[in-house]
């Protein structure tokens, strides 16, 4: 009977304990992922692109460092940008610096960067059922010589466009990349190219702007110039509170 069972259980397993609902329950979390912060961005001109990212790494309200390097040479001609969690940042950029020696190794030169920007959206959409928690814009001078720049998420659907930006400060930097690059919902039109001093320029305005506002943009930005004489750097100093 139910009584008899009641007596078999509390003989087996002591009398029975009661309490409120989720009186005593505690919930227990955990997640691979975390954002590390930052903001990268690039700009495509006629024969030049420009690629930027700052170099805070930050958890919460805390600053993990101030000169971590968002920006990976792929090849002369090509540079990858970063931005989300820095562990698989790192390794992402690990891994694409070994298929870079690899193509080498095999066919003699280097790959072009329209293949570089198929190859890491295979690469992203690959691990799409755990995928790399990165935000990518790669950015590199095309067969042609023109300035290009590619945009990702985080399992590599991706597209060309003359600018691109990603991070934490992205809300913040594209309408003014919109309003600066493309002229949006203006009645002028450019009459001449921006030069690269002008883009330069443009950019070190862009992350000081964005740098006001989010906190996890900051301290230092590292601009990368690549056209046909290769690839050189600057680095430009953002407030550091």
């Amino acid at each position: 009977t139910e009584d008899n069972m009641e007596a078999l259980r509390q003989r087996n397993y002591g009398p029975a304990q009661y309490s409120a609902p989720n009186k005593h329950l505690i919930e227990h979390q955990f997640s691979p992922y975390v954002n590390n912060g930052g903001t990268t961005l690039a700009i495509a001109g006629n024969d030049f692109v420009v690629v930027a990212g700052d170099t805070r790494v930050s958890f919460g309200y805390a600053i993990h460092t101030r000169e971590n390097n968002k920006l990976c040479e792929l090849t002369d001609k090509c540079i990858i940008a970063t931005a989300g969690m820095q562990a698989d940042q790192v390794t992402l950029h690990k891994l694409l610096r070994t298929r870079m020696v690899q193509y080498k190794q095999e066919h003699g030169k280097e790959m072009s960067t329209t293949a570089i920007a198929q190859m890491l959206s295979n690469t992203l959409y690959y691990r799409r059922f755990f995928p790399y928690y990165t935000f990518n814009v790669l950015a590199g001078l095309d067969s042609n010589g023109k300035g290009c720049v590619f945009s990702y998420d985080a399992i590599g659907s991706f597209e060309r466009y003359n600018y691109a930006s990603s991070g934490t400060g992205q809300k913040l930097v594209q309408p003014l990349l919109d309003n600066q690059i493309a002229l949006k919902n203006q009645q002028v039109e450019r009459l001449e190219d921006l030069t690269e001093e002008e883009v330069v320029t443009l950019v070190k305005d862009t992350f000081t702007s964005a740098g006001e506002r989010d906190i996890y943009t900051g301290d230092h930005v590292e601009i990368a110039i690549i056209n046909k004489e290769g690839v050189r750097y600057e680095l430009f100093d953002l407030r550091q509170d």
